[in-house]
C-alpha cells in the first residue's frame, strides 16, 4: 500500500522539489506552506508521516509539532523536522520535547531523509508482529498495536520515540541496555556514526517527567554503562 507523507515548508520551490522526489520514490504526497494549513489538512486526511520546516510564518515547525502531539487521535504520527541552520543544544531540546523524531539540516541528502523515512515506517509495522500487543503489569498498560500508555488507567501522552524507548525498557526488567543499544534499537542509528549519548538522555529525561514519580524511578541510570527498568 502506498505511504502518505505530508510536507509542512513555506519554501514553494522545496515543496515541489521533495515532494517530487518522494513522489517518485512511492510516496502519496501532499503539502502545506505553514503549520496552520498543516493541521487544517490533518482534518480530513493522515499521513504516515511528517516532514516539516523548523522556521515558518503563521505556525512554525516547533509549534506545529507541539499542537500535533497534543492531539490523541495524531499524536502517534512521526515527525522529522528541517531546519536551514545549524541546530542548538537548546533548539534540539526543544525539538524533542514537542515529539520530534529527528532533524535534518538544510540543504541535506535526499537519499539520506528517505532512508530515515523508511526506517521510522518500517519499525512501526514490524512492531506488532515481533512483540506482544499489550504489556499490562506494575500500574501501567502499553498498548503496542494502538501506541498508546496508560498509568493507573489513565492515558499519558508520549511521543513515538518515548513510547519505543520505554517500551525496550520495561520489555528487558533488570537488564542493562547501553547507550548504542538504544540508539541502534530506537533511533536505528549506526553507533560508528551516531554515538552523541545526549538524544537518549533528553528522551529519558522527559519520559521520566510523564510517567510520575514512582514509575519513572524504576528508570535506573547506571554510570558508564547505559539504562535499565527495574
Amino acid at each position: 500500500m502506498q505511504k502518505k507523507a505530508l510536507i509542512v515548508d513555506d519554501d514553494k520551490a522545496m515543496l515541489d522539489i521533495l515532494g517530487k522526489y518522494l513522489g517518485n520514490h512511492g510516496f502519496s504526497v501532499i503539502t502545506a506552506p505553514n503549520g496552520t494549513e498543516g493541521l487544517s489538512m490533518l482534518e480530513n486526511t493522515k499521513p504516515d508521516i511528517i516532514i516539516t520546516d523548523a522556521e515558518m510564518p503563521r505556525m512554525d515547525g516547533f509549534a506545529f509539532c507541539k499542537e500535533l502531539k497534543g492531539n490523541r487521535f495524531l499524536a502517534a504520527i512521526p515527525i522529522i523536522i528541517m531546519s536551514g541552520k545549524k541546530m542548538g543544544e537548546n533548539d534540539l531540546i526543544s525539538g524533542y520535547e514537542r515529539g520530534a523524531e529527528d532533524y535534518v539540516i538544510k540543504p541535506f541528502s535526499y537519499p539520506v531523509l528517505l532512508a530515515k523515512i523508511n526506517a521510522v515506517l518500517r519499525r512501526a509495522k514490524e512492531r506488532p508482529a515481533r512483540e506482544p500487543s499489550t504489556i499490562k503489569k506494575d500500574g501501567f498498560e502499553l498498548n503496542l498495536a494502538g501506541r498508546t500508555l496508560k498509568i493507573s488507567g489513565k492515558q499519558v501522552k508520549v511521543t513515538s520515540k518515548e513510547l519505543d524507548l520505554f517500551t525496550l525498557l520495561v520489555s528487558k526488567p533488570g537488564r542493562i541496555l547501553s547507550l548504542n543499544q538504544l540508539l541502534e534499537t530506537v533511533w536505528e542509528y549506526d553507533p560508528a556514526n551516531h554515538n552523541n549519548p545526549h538524544t537518549v538522555e533528553v528522551h529519558i529525561s522527559n519520559l521520566r517527567k510523564k510517567l510520575g514519580a514512582k514509575l519513572a524511578s524504576r528508570i535506573k541510570s547506571v554510570s558508564g554503562h547505559g539504562y535499565k527498568f527495574e
